[in-house]
């Protein structure tokens, strides 16, 4: 599943993180990850002093310019910063990191709390329905080898504790992807990777047909769509 979605889709989840680890003015926050900032102007709208890294340097630059007040570099979330801070967050980052236990150690070294967050279950997550309308001309899915994935809750816990942490809890967050009309539902999707590859098989009229016939039952009465997805937050501290 994407980490992308309609605007304003995380407000929710970065209202949990920053509820569950207390940050207010002055508290001091390390975004691991932190794309194009949407986190970190969260938590600098609640006064804190945010600093955030991530591999993209164009993301980077994207933080920046959301949080001019914020400090922001280039770096791999395996190896945070020097230095530091009251909450060290890795919002929507662990999916997407070679050694998700060596994020979360590094980040309990340089933070009095670590708060990461991971989508849910796949049939936790309406936005699974993208996938499935695609499903005709993928074939079936077989679940990759190894460990589960960390988006099972207790693996989360478990990556949390084989890191050395100490898991506080763990939260339930749903957000909701609402999109104003069919066009903006679609139009996202459209231009990804897979749906062009199967939009050159199967032609744009039968994929166009297929996602909205199974989107039907998310329709608003507005003429909207509307998919809920749960979210889990782990917050934690160094043992």
């Amino acid at each position: 599943m994407s980490g992308e979605g309609p605007r304003g889709w995380g407000d929710p989840l970065y209202a949990a993180v920053l509820d569950a680890t207390a940050v207010g003015p002055g508290t001091t926050v390390l975004d691991l990850g932190c794309g194009a900032g949407l986190f970190a102007r969260a938590a600098a709208d609640r006064g804190a002093r945010v600093t955030g890294t991530d591999l993209d340097p164009a993301a980077v630059a994207q933080a920046a310019a959301a949080v001019p007040e914020g400090v922001f570099a280039v770096g791999d979330a395996h190896h945070p910063p020097p230095g530091r801070v009251d909450v060290v967050a890795a919002v929507q980052l662990l999916m997407h990191v070679a050694d998700p236990v060596a994020v979360l150690a590094g980040a309990g070294e340089h933070g009095s709390v670590v708060a990461a967050t991971v989508w849910g279950r796949e049939e936790e997550c309406d936005i699974r329905a993208f996938g499935e309308a695609l499903a005709p001309w993928l074939g079936p899915r077989r679940p990759p080898p190894g460990p589960p994935p960390v988006t099972e809750p207790g693996r989360l816990r478990e990556v949390a504790e084989h890191a050395g942490l100490v898991v506080e809890r763990v939260e339930e967050v749903t957000c909701p992807f609402d999109y104003a009309d069919t066009d903006e539902l679609l139009g996202p999707f459209f231009d990804s990777a897979l749906a062009r590859a199967v939009g050159r098989r199967a032609g744009p009229v039968a994929l166009r047909d297929a996602v909205l016939g199974r989107m039907a039952q998310y329709r608003t009465p507005a003429g909207g769509y509307r998919l809920q997805n749960l979210f889990r937050v782990v917050v934690a501290h160094p043992g």
